[in-house]
């Protein structure tokens, strides 16, 4: 008993579960053992764990490098006795770790979503008697009943099964309820094969059963799932670690520099108030304050976008991580496929016939080498759609959000082929209503109806094994029966079958007139075979479309689902899933069973190879997703079920499934579909794309400011001049234009092609040489600007508070003529149009009357340090504000057509050699 969890529950036989779990399936446990079991085993609860509180995440908000560098300079500012300076400093400083706590991930609650699963009551035999309990009560070795609409409240080996069926596909990834029984299986068994078991947290949606507690807790398959959970890493994104790598890399820069500055002013024997401010002038000045703040709006607002075309984002760097995706890892059910059975193939009278239409409106017809067929000249077809429809206890509805199936999912397609031949469900239910009915039932495979009326009849419909075993003659179109030919049958069952299609196989016979009930021994033979259908859960039109848009992106798409091989190989065929083979061809598929033998170095061969993953465990899962980030890619996972959370939490973004997916995998993921759909996603790379280019832009604006006055200062301390930017005024650049200038960027929308465009190199860095050398250079720009017009207005005889207000108002208009640059890296804001993104000119204009404010309030003057400049001050600053757009404008021709002329030699290239 002490080590239940390591057994292979179903694969002993079932005296020796009874025996070893000590228990009488027909009594249940005493309270004696129930008392003394709850002591050795605790509570059937899962394990809570706690996550850094509210004030912990809060203080983290300062835990970055550069922030450091301004807590200093606010320390020092105390210490120099400037209150003024240290308070706006910190202001700054605390308005941003707000902003990061506030947007900051929330602490995940995948462990209590799976706590929130179990069930609150369970219906077991103790001492003899049935007792309703609370699930937590229970231990190893309980007799639990089950019944339809019952959530299985732990691990069962099941000892009795009555039709029973469950919904595991939370657990499992399978699409369909799982019928079960109770004989032992193979020790190698997968969980998804596992019909004589019954798993905490699965739903029982049709029949009876028993079982005896196997495992409670976390010892259960969803508590391993629970344990995944807590161990899977979270990792950072592609943007956060840039971030911080750029920011580690600024830290030097800045460090480096001032003690370049700081040296310098001693051979120069400046006091050292003056290189303490001069110091503190430089940290401030190159820090970009306004990053943090710009980057948390931006990726804000590609949330709102998102959330426009039904993609629900729960943690905000996921935005960016969605553009960096280099490979979708899909499931199969609902995402690509549309999640309702629909019938595509029938075989009648010797035909074969096919069905068109998807899903469950019942818009489509019956053809034959594509013409319409008339049910009136086939007998046998006729009555093989009629048998599915009476032979049927699912309905079809329809409401305002359209057509839906009350019921199985299996039944539900056969009342929709019904209805597409125009088999009216009143008129067929008036003619021959029902008497009586033998439910489906694991052990016969089958369910019959008996029907009166005029010619009372029985239908059947059910496994073509147990169908077949019960006819002798078949129906031929016109109605004749002839001696069934089972081997003729069988060939068609195969043809079927390997579509990845699921077939179902129907008779009838003809009842006495005064026959009122049917029982098993009425139905052991003497029926005729009307046919077969076979079904399907067809793909979204969408997401063929998308995943033909994610291929041209450069994106690859592999499909991981807990279905069967076959079925989740041809889906993916007619996709084109895989790029490598034709659309419609099968393509290479991986089953867990497989995955298992495999080690880490020749799964990591595999991954790269296979599109399909099919009868994956929880585990390999997330096995495949760290194989695929150990490769360098950028994986995002979708999923639904408690079975997917690890991986979606491991993932660099997880996607859950709005409709159809539980609690569990919306708290794993990063991000919500609220309409279940791939090409949601395909969307959602898109905006991310934008979101990335945007935030590019953003960077690459504001970090000539800071270079350019970081610039300024070395420049005043190596010519022994005095400061032309004092550290609150390079804050207050920072700061005004970062949130008046740079955020207009986030509103510029996406530029042409950038689908097409292959996904960005993970490793690459975030800002590539050439967007460097545009920052050096604007930088220089800057520098030349503002110290030459500083140094003039001294020249001039003008105060130092008047230089210096001119000095500033130089790196706000240069930077609003530089934005007009930075809408896009290649093209001219004239190809994207002028008025394409009218926050640019709201936001220049906002800049422009801050500067002014700045310039000529009297409370800005003494706050800042600032001075009212004259008219001729203002024409020589808007001189250098449309020189610096003017050159970078030449520089990004020059470049754009370097860059052209190369990509053209390029593809002459390629095709010379090809």
């Amino acid at each position: 008993m002490s080590s239940l969890q390591e057994k292979h529950w179903h694969h002993l036989p079932h005296d020796d579960v009874v025996s070893q779990l000590d228990t009488d399936p027909h009594t249940g446990l005493d309270s004696d053992s129930v008392d003394n079991r709850q002591q050795q085993y605790g509570p059937n609860a899962l394990t809570q764990r706690k996550g850094q509180g509210p004030l912990i995440r809060f203080l983290l908000q300062f835990h970055q490098a550069l922030v450091y560098i301004l807590l200093a300079a606010v320390i020092i500012k105390l210490l120099l006795g400037a209150w003024i300076d240290a308070s706006v400093i910190f202001g700054v400083i605390f308005l941003n770790s707000i902003i990061g706590f506030l947007q900051e991930s929330k602490a995940l609650n995948a462990l209590d979503a799976l706590s929130r699963a179990m069930v609150t009551e369970t219906t077991v035999l103790r001492n003899g008697e049935k007792q309703r309990i609370d699930a937590r009560s229970l231990v190893p070795g309980d007799v639990v009943l089950l019944a339809s609409g019952d959530k299985v409240p732990a691990d069962l080996r099941l000892l009795q099964s009555r039709s029973l069926q469950i919904d595991e596909s939370a657990l499992t990834g399978e699409s369909v309820p799982v019928e079960k029984h109770i004989g032992e299986l193979g020790t190698d068994t997968s969980l998804a094969d596992r019909v004589n078991m019954a798993y905490s947290s699965s739903l029982v949606t049709y029949g009876t059963g028993m079982g005896v507690v196997t495992s409670i807790g976390d010892h259960t398959e969803i508590g391993r799932i629970s344990e995944l959970i807590a161990s899977a890493e979270v990792l950072a994104t592609p943007l956060t670690r840039k971030i911080a790598h750029f920011s580690q890399l600024l830290l030097y820069a800045i460090l480096g520099l001032a003690a370049i500055t700081f040296l310098i002013g001693l051979w120069h024997g400046d006091p050292w108030i003056d290189l303490f401010m001069a110091a503190v002038a430089l940290s401030v000045a190159m820090i970009p304050e306004g990053l943090p703040a710009v980057l948390t709006i931006t990726l804000a607002l590609g949330v709102a976008r998102m959330a426009k075309r039904r993609a629900i984002i729960r943690r905000l760097p996921a935005v960016e991580t969605l553009g960096s995706t280099t490979v979708i890892c899909s499931d199969k059910t609902g995402t690509l496929t549309r999640n309702e059975m629909t019938v595509q193939r029938l075989w009648a009278g010797g035909e074969d016939y096919d069905v068109s239409g998807i899903g469950y409106a019942p818009e489509g017809d019956i053809r034959q080498s594509g013409q319409p067929v008339m049910l009136k000249d086939n007998i046998a077809l006729n009555e093989l759609l009629k048998a599915g429809w009476l032979c049927n206890d699912s309905s079809l509805k329809h409401d305002e959000e359209g057509w839906k199936i009350q019921g199985d999912p299996t039944e539900g397609a056969l009342l929709v082929s019904a209805r597409k031949a125009e088999i009216d469900d009143a008129k067929s239910l008036d003619a021959q209503p029902r008497l009586d009915t033998i439910p489906f039932e694991s052990q016969h495979q089958y369910m019959a109806t008996l029907h009166g009326g005029e010619k009372p009849s029985i239908y059947m419909k059910g496994s073509a094994e147990s169908i077949l075993a019960r006819c002798d003659q078949v129906m031929n179109a016109d109605g004749t029966r002839k001696p069934l030919d089972v081997d003729a049958v069988e060939a068609q069952v195969k043809a079927i079958a390997s579509q990845g299609q699921r077939v179902l196989a129907f008779a009838c016979m003809e009842a006495a007139a005064d026959k009122q009930g049917i029982e098993h021994e009425d139905l052991t033979q003497g029926l005729t075979f009307l046919g077969l259908q076979g079904m399907i859960d067809p793909p979204r039109e969408e997401a063929v479309q998308a995943v033909r848009s994610c291929h041209v992106a450069g994106i690859r798409v592999k499909m991981i689902t807990g279905d069967h091989a076959l079925t989740a190989a041809t889906i993916a065929g007619e996709i084109g899933l895989d790029q490598t083979i034709a659309k419609g061809a099968t393509p290479k598929v991986l089953t867990g069973r497989e995955l298992k033998s495999l080690s880490d170095e020749q799964l990591s061969h595999e991954v790269a190879d296979t599109a399909v993953f099919a009868r994956v465990t929880p585990e390999q899962k997330l096995r495949l997703v760290e194989a695929l980030q150990a490769r360098g890619e950028v994986a995002a996972m979708t999923g639904d079920g408690v079975n997917d959370a690890p991986a979606l939490r491991r993932a660099n973004i997880g996607v859950a499934m709005g409709i159809t997916g539980t609690e569990v995998s919306k708290e794993a993921a990063d991000m919500v579909l609220t309409d279940d759909n791939f090409a949601t996603i395909e969307a959602a790379v898109e905006e991310g794309r934008g979101v990335f280019d945007n935030l590019i832009k953003f960077i690459t604006w504001i970090l000539p400011t800071n270079a350019g006055q970081g610039l300024v200062i070395i420049a005043a301390i190596i010519f022994a001049q005095p400061l032309p930017v004092l550290p609150l005024q390079a804050l207050w650049i920072n700061m005004t234009t970062a949130v008046l200038l740079g955020l207009t960027l986030a509103f510029e929308p996406r530029e042409p092609g950038i689908m097409t465009r292959p996904p960005r190199t993970p490793g690459a860095p975030i800002l590539s040489s050439e967007m460097i050398f545009r920052v050096i250079f604007v930088g220089l720009l800057l520098l030349i600007g503002s110290f030459g017009l500083f140094e003039l207005a001294l020249y001039q005889g003008a105060s130092e508070a008047e230089a210096r207000t001119i000095a500033v108002n130089v790196f706000a208009v240069g930077q609003s003529f530089y934005l007009l640059n930075c809408r896009s890296l290649r093209l001219s804001m004239f190809n994207l149009g002028l008025m394409s993104n009218p926050w640019i000119w709201v936001g220049i204009a906002a800049m422009m009357i801050a500067q002014l404010l700045f310039t000529y309030v009297p409370l800005m003057n003494t706050l800042f340090h600032t001075a009212p400049i004259g008219l001729l001050d203002w024409f020589y600053i808007i001189l250098v504000g449309l020189a610096i757009y003017l050159i970078i404008g030449v520089e990004k021709t020059i470049r754009t057509r370097r860059e052209s002329a190369r990509s053209n030699r390029v593809q002459g290239t390629t095709e010379a050699a090809n």
